[in-house]
């Protein structure tokens, strides 16, 4: 005679429609005087019992039971639609685009609850084939933040991404600095090019190029102020980004730099040429203060910058002696070049780093370490002065 399950034991049964058992148990009553009831179905009795266990324990973690068919596409498809709220648009552009081309065609199948750490290092394994360290820390950010908003609403009971460390990728494109002849001869071909003050402005004061679009005309000064003591030099003052809100990168990124004498004449130039593109656009001009505008006034594309940034590292490239290939270039590397002809002139690292706006000298070395001179030679020059050269000895 078969033994008769106990009372909660639940049930056991076939289901002809689904073709897979389906195991039940009750677990009493909610306050409303319903029957809670909990299921969970497998091709096998063993398989549905094992699932209804698990379904049970998580009951009793008090944990909500996420439906059996969610998966990775749908907790980062709810991350991207609701996590990122309050974002810049470009972050949340640069986001979707890492999901939709790196995490969910690999991943987005895989069912949340059934998702391994094991899993997780195969996918950055298989990726860090193609992508850049700094690439791969930025995917698998996006899968942890993910999976921790799925966790944080009861969808999964732990996040396995975390437990998955970031392999080393592939060597990503190292920055470059102009030469002092190279920058010479990118001044003189951007003279008649619309971002001529542009690349004046960027490459003798080293503003990041989020520093440079959103420049507006009340945070310049080509006069400065003798009449003072200590004179007040022509001056930028670098007090927005194109941030959502509007702040420098950092506090120490909030600074004021003198102007050299070309950079004051280039701005005086893109007044001028502003003011006639003004009369150019009549009722399209859309006045926003910025120095640096397009034809109707609003504020440049990162992307068209760069574009046109290029067209005068091209028409460089055409003067005798200067060895530049445009296409490798970007608007950036006005920064780096800004540091690295600094750096060649013996300027302390400290002054450079007040400069650029960096909160520390250690930054500086960290980023700009190919840019800043290796070799420290204070030292060896007063040495040089006291002691003197030395013949070389005899042999």
């Amino acid at each position: 005679m078969t033994k008769r399950r106990s009372r909660g034991d639940g049930g056991l049964h076939w289901d002809e429609k689904r073709q897979r058992w389906i195991a039940t148990a009750s677990l009493g009553y909610d306050p409303s005087g319903k029957r809670i009831v909990k299921r969970a179905s497998g091709k096998t009795k063993t398989a549905a019992k094992a699932k209804l266990k698990e379904v049970l324990r998580d009951f009793e973690d008090g944990l909500a039971i996420a439906p059996t068919g969610y998966t990775v596409r749908d907790a980062v498809t709810d991350w991207l639609a609701y996590g990122l709220s309050g974002r810049d648009k470009s972050t949340v552009e640069t986001n979707t685009i890492l999901c939709n081309t790196h995490v969910i065609p690999a991943l987005g199948a895989r069912k949340l609850r059934d998702l391994s750490a094991d899993d997780v290092d195969r996918w950055l394994a298989e990726k860090s084939k193609l992508l850049s360290t700094r690439s791969l820390e930025a995917i698998r950010s996006c899968l942890n933040r993910a999976v921790k908003r799925a966790m944080a609403r009861d969808k999964v009971k732990r996040n396995v991404v975390e437990l998955c460390s970031v392999p080393a990728g592939r060597p990503g494109r190292p920055s470059k600095s102009l030469t002092l002849k190279q920058a010479d001869a990118v001044l003189v071909a951007a003279q008649d090019s619309p971002l001529y003050a542009y690349v004046v402005v960027s490459l003798l004061t080293g503003g990041r190029t989020e520093e440079m679009r959103p420049l507006c005309w009340d945070h310049v000064d080509l006069d400065g102020d003798t009449t003072v003591t200590p004179e007040i030099p022509p001056h930028i003052a670098v007090w927005r980004s194109v941030r959502s809100s509007g702040d420098t990168k950092t506090k120490k990124s909030r600074r004021t730099l003198a102007l050299a004498g070309r950079a004051v004449d280039a701005l005086k130039v893109q007044r001028e040429r502003q003011g006639w593109q003004r009369l150019a656009a009549g009722d399209q001009w859309q006045e926003s203060g910025l120095v640096f505008t397009s034809a109707v006034g609003t504020e440049l594309d990162a992307a068209n910058v760069r574009r046109e940034f290029r067209k005068v590292l091209a028409g460089a490239a055409q003067m005798p002696g200067v060895d530049l290939a445009p296409h490798e270039w970007t608007t950036r590397e006005t920064r780096t070049s800004f540091v690295s002809i600094l750096s060649d002139r013996g300027i302390p690292l400290e002054e450079i780093s007040r400069l650029v706006g960096h909160s520390s000298t250690a930054v500086t070395e960290e980023v700009y370490r190919k840019q800043i001179r290796p070799v420290i030679q204070t030292g060896a020059t007063a040495m040089d002065g006291i002691f003197g050269t030395p013949a070389p000895p005899e042999r």
